[in-house]
């Protein structure tokens, strides 16, 4: 019987291993959970301080140069992204996947820019470092923190990539910060836009193992 089952097994090509499309809905899934309660837990008790905090209240959007520059940022790494095959099928395709993703771009665009840009730059300042330095240090760490997505695919040449993709988007998105006037909104507008274009393209990328590909090196 159980060798009856293995044959057919092979016969029909199945097999128990999850898909891509399934790896990544879950990986969507523990991202949304984790970055979308620290959100929740920062909204819910004063929807409008936290609202003031992250730019996105009267006189607080800062400045439209600052958002020109994030908007340039945000068009240029799509754009980019379009080499990977899986980005170019997903980009505006509607699917459960491009749900989660969705969830996903506003939960990690407000939180990762609150931290690398709003957080991070502020306290730089606060420590005597200049701008230059405030821009680098975010961009360096914004980078490192994604070299995760390269590893998604198991390829050490795929996560530098993608350590060096995000700390260039990092610094792009730091400087629309400090052209803002210090809003992180244009930053987190130009985040969330991202993720909504090239999600889930860019996890089901790294899955597939297209970001080690001469062809197809990745951008984030």
């Amino acid at each position: 019987m159980r060798e009856t089952m293995s044959t057919d097994h092979m016969a029909t090509g199945r097999t128990d291993a999850p898909t891509a499309d399934t790896k990544a809905a879950l990986i969507m899934a523990a991202f949304i959970l984790t970055e979308g309660a620290w959100v929740g837990v920062n909204l819910l008790p004063d929807p409008q301080r936290f609202l003031n905090v992250i730019g996105f209240a009267a006189g607080r959007l800062g400045t439209p140069q600052g958002w020109l520059v994030a908007m340039i940022v945000a068009g240029t790494f799509i754009f980019l992204s379009l080499r990977l095959p899986s980005v170019r099928a997903n980009l505006v395709r509607p699917s459960f996947l491009k749900l989660l993703a969705i969830l996903m771009a506003i939960a990690a665009g407000t939180l990762e820019e609150a931290i690398f840009r709003r957080m991070l730059m502020n306290y730089l300042q606060t420590e005597g470092f200049g701008v230059i330095a405030q821009i680098a240090l975010s961009a360096l760490a914004f980078g490192v923190s994604h070299g995760i997505w390269g590893l998604f695919g198991r390829s050490k040449q795929a996560a530098l990539g993608a350590t060096i993709a995000t700390t260039v988007l990092g610094g792009g998105l730091a400087i629309a910060y400090v052209v803002s006037g210090r809003s992180v909104a244009s930053a987190i507008a130009a985040h969330v836009l991202i993720d909504v274009f090239i999600e889930p393209g860019l996890i089901l990328a790294a899955l597939r193992g297209e970001m080690g590909s001469g062809s197809a090196a990745k951008p984030r």
